[in-house]
């Protein structure tokens, strides 16, 4: 079943439960999905690479979002954000724990040959695409940055 399907049932049982908050993400992700089918040169759907890039890039706008919600105190607006972010990170890969991190960016780092800070790119380049879905860049970018120190 694609994701489409997939949130198209989702949206369904919602409706049935009367779950305002998971309808309302549900209703974005349909929405950012139909809209990037729309695009020109699109073709037949998405491929699932395309579905991970748009929930990850979902979940990063609801965080940030969230932060800025959390640092002008306001419960309401963050409370809705922090619910739509969990809906949505159920459609996503597992994230890396910190110390998978940092097996497989030892080990990437190693197959690249980096060994100084100014190797930061190459490992990026390669982390990012390896990476994509499971971890965040600024946790990647971060984890990078201390070990090639």
């Amino acid at each position: 079943m694609s994701l489409k399907q997939q949130i198209d049932a989702d949206i369904k049982q919602a409706m049935l439960a009367k779950e305002a908050d998971k309808l309302r993400a549900l209703r974005a992700i349909k929405s950012l999905i139909l809209l990037e089918e729309t695009k020109e040169g699109a073709g037949d759907g998405l491929k699932p690479e395309d579905e991970l890039k748009l929930l990850t890039k979902a979940v990063k706008q609801r965080k940030d979002s969230a932060d800025i919600f959390r640092q002008q105190g306001r419960a309401d607006l963050l409370a809705t954000e922090e619910a739509e972010i969990a809906v949505i990170e159920k459609y996503l890969p597992k994230q890396l724990t910190e110390d998978e991190l940092r097996a497989r960016l030892q080990d990437i780092i190693g197959r690249v040959g980096a060994s100084a800070p100014s190797d930061m790119g190459k490992v990026m380049g390669v982390a990012t695409k390896e990476l994509a879905g499971i971890a965040e860049g600024k946790a990647i970018s971060a984890m990078v940055k201390s070990l090639l120190q």
